[in-house]
């Protein structure tokens, strides 16, 4: 049985509530559940009489109830949230689970804590020495890999290097293998510019970065395509003739991500010596006071992938 510890986000997010949905409906799935939160936090979030019984809660007690209001940026819930991630890492030290599902965080709240880490990705990265992890986002229609995460989009340019497109490239190809069990993936390249620059015409990246160093990697590299107009590429995985896309941005992936029917998209990263997944959204806190608005579709698809992939990673 695969034990899944699942961190409880921003406390004052839809994280909780949408935990406490997740495991719920999920409950005849084969898999332990391990909440490591505030628990009550949780149930005031949540309808405790409704909770399964396949899961344990680890409860730091690190949100104080005076004054406590669902929907609020905080430093003291930002501190707690990373606090969460915390003592999962300590769990997954100890072989206590076999895998990471993370609620939202709030970047702005953690920033108010004094923690200078761009989200998730990066917090874990550094604690876990792993070096330069990628963020692959992906629903049913859609899998992408990120060259850049959360940068200004005036920065992206610089970062768009030929480093990081190869390790991005071959990470991704790496895990396509590995953990979804794909024998050949086919990768395609978008371009960072319209049209993938005409060939130079409208920017210079792709003939002075992602050209050259895709026709070095083609040699090497089956089923390895681009540059491509981003939109042209898209469209062409979305009909199922690529495995995945190379994302030379967040929102270039995000946006046909969300376009996409139903609310079921996932965050995986890769790199981390352990599966860790995410929901596609964030803190919401517009909503976190009513549990009812709380959908949890997000959560399970990266609760059921993170069970789905846990044991591929272990593989020798």
């Amino acid at each position: 049985m695969i034990k899944v510890g699942i961190t409880m986000g921003d406390p004052s997010g839809i994280g909780p509530a949408i935990t406490a949905a997740a495991i719920n409906k999920l409950k005849r799935h084969r898999a332990d559940f391990l909440v490591i939160g505030d628990e009550w936090v949780f149930n005031k979030a949540s309808n405790p009489k409704l909770h399964p019984q396949n899961y344990k809660f680890i409860d730091l007690h690190n949100v104080c109830r005076d004054n406590f209001s669902f929907g609020k940026v905080r430093a003291e819930y930002g501190r707690a949230s990373i606090e969460y991630l915390d003592k999962a890492l300590e769990l997954l030290k100890d072989n206590s689970i076999d895998c990471l599902v993370t609620c939202p965080i709030s970047k702005e709240a953690i920033k108010k804590a004094g923690f200078t880490y761009g989200g998730h990705t990066e917090y874990l990265s550094e604690r876990t020495g792993a070096k330069d992890p990628v963020m692959m986002l992906l629903n049913k229609e859609l899998r992408f890999a990120l060259v850049s995460r959360h940068i200004p989009l005036k920065n992206v340019s610089s970062a768009i290097s030929r480093e990081a497109l190869r390790k991005t490239i071959s990470l991704a190809r790496e895990s396509l293998k590995k953990l979804f069990l794909i024998k050949e993936p086919r990768i395609v390249v978008c371009g960072l510019n319209p049209h993938a620059s005409d060939n130079g015409s409208i920017g210079l990246e792709e003939n002075k970065v992602i050209r050259p160093l895709l026709n070095k990697l083609k040699i090497k590299m089956k089923y390895l395509s681009g540059p491509i107009s981003a939109d042209v590429a898209i469209a062409k995985a979305n009909r199922k003739e690529y495995d995945c896309v190379i994302a030379m941005y967040h929102d270039q992936a995000l946006i046909p991500l969300k376009l996409c029917p139903g609310n079921k998209g996932v965050n995986i990263t890769l790199g981390l010596p352990f599966i860790r997944t995410s929901p596609l959204h964030g803190t919401a806190f517009d909503i976190a006071a009513n549990r009812i608005s709380a959908n949890p579709d997000s959560l399970m698809e990266a609760i059921l992938l993170a069970v789905k992939c846990a044991p591929n990673l272990k593989k020798d």
